[in-house]
């Protein structure tokens, strides 16, 4: 049976702060620069949340893309679009929010959700920089 990638986009604002607890205040600031703004920056993300899976030979489609897009908003959306995430997500109250970590967590949130379907997250942190995860 043929298998097929698909991939929808989605788009959020958030802001945060690049710290390390691990690193003093000065290791911090010589590692991150203006990321590590006592207030945080923020950015437009960028999403792309792919599936892998067989064709159905019925419906020709590998999932329902209006179901992965209410998943998305469901799952990811409505944790991280205009917030802070450092303040306001659980997760990164602990972990730094790097491009990586937060591609990483979006991979744990919507796993639940799409099993083994879930293939790959990318998350485009700017037009320049983007992080891949694709599981452990």
């Amino acid at each position: 049976m043929p298998k097929a990638i698909l991939t929808r986009r989605e788009t959020f604002s958030a802001s945060h702060r690049l710290v390390s607890q691990e690193l003093s205040d000065e290791e911090n600031s010589k590692l991150f620069g203006k990321c590590f703004h006592p207030n945080g920056h923020g950015h437009n993300y960028v999403i792309e949340v792919s599936v892998l899976g067989d064709i159905n030979p019925k419906t020709g489609i590998v999932m329902n893309l209006t179901e992965l897009k209410r998943i998305i908003h469901d799952v990811v959306m409505s944790k991280v679009d205009h917030r802070h995430l450092n303040l306001d997500v659980e997760e990164f109250k602990t972990l730094n929010p790097t491009a990586e970590n937060i591609a990483y967590v979006i991979w744990q949130w919507l796993k639940p959700s799409l099993g083994a379907l879930l293939y790959e997250i990318k998350l485009h942190e700017t037009e320049n920089n983007a992080a891949v995860y694709r599981g452990d």
